[in-house]
């Protein structure tokens, strides 16, 4: 369906077919894809159903203006998904790193956009969280 869905896209989807590895290991598969000329990598995880293309939006005009920088989106001051990283740290993904160790890394590399969207922190993998997701988006199409 996703393939689909975004066809007349210029991406390219990758699949990791070892479902139990960690997520660490999806996204270093995903990088061996990443363009050369590319100056920044979106790590968008597929539990966060609600994220808004306004937010994503945000996060690449923040990373225009500061492209070394890992964009984090921030709601409520709370921190949420998906991050921009900038293409430099894919060397340290591959390094063995994960991306919650190269966040925490540095402060000073890290840049908070602030964005009006609640579905940033709302991931699902339980039936718990799908209810909580379900209330939000039907929040959402009431406003």
């Amino acid at each position: 369906m996703l393939r689909l869905t975004v066809r007349h896209l210029p991406l390219t989807i990758v699949f990791n077919k070892n479902p139990s590895s960690e997520m660490a290991e999806s996204v270093r598969i995903g990088l061996q894809s990443v363009h050369d000329g590319s100056s920044g990598i979106l790590i968008c995880l597929s539990d966060y159903p609600l994220i808004t293309s306004d937010t994503l939006k945000i996060l690449v005009t923040w990373h225009e203006k500061e492209p070394d920088k890992i964009i984090i989106p921030v709601y409520s001051n709370k921190r949420g998904h998906p991050n921009l990283f900038p293409k430099l740290c894919a060397d340290e993904i591959f390094n063995g790193f994960t991306l919650r160790e190269i966040v925490h890394r540095d402060n000073g590399r890290i840049q908070l956009a602030e964005v009006q969207d609640e579905g940033i922190l709302h991931d699902m993998d339980t039936e718990d969280d799908y209810k909580i997701i379900t209330q939000v988006y039907l929040k959402q199409l009431n406003t």
